[in-house]
């Protein structure tokens, strides 16, 4: 069974989708490594996030995924990990 990859292009358009950008975040910059609060994200806005994920993806995250995750590249490698085991159960 083939999954798709959860992309950063993915987590930026569901960002925006559920939450927006705040003025002077640049979402196209290089954001892997930039913490979510320095991005204007706090937790509502992730615990949102997490949820258009989950419906979108067809996985459940743990709520500590999203408090864990404190970067876009960690939430990314989180949810393609969840991927990974959907795909091979």
């Amino acid at each position: 069974m083939t999954t798709k990859e959860f992309t950063l292009e993915d987590l930026k358009r569901i960002l925006l989708e559920g939450a927006g950008a705040d003025e002077g975040v640049d979402l196209d910059g290089d954001i892997l490594d930039t913490q979510f609060e320095q991005l204007g994200y706090e937790s509502l806005a992730l615990l949102e996030t997490g949820s258009r994920i989950e419906r979108e993806y067809g996985i459940t995250l743990d709520d500590s995924v999203l408090t864990d995750a404190d970067t876009p590249r960690a939430l990314i490698d989180a949810v393609n990990a969840h991927l990974a085991v959907t795909a091979a159960a």
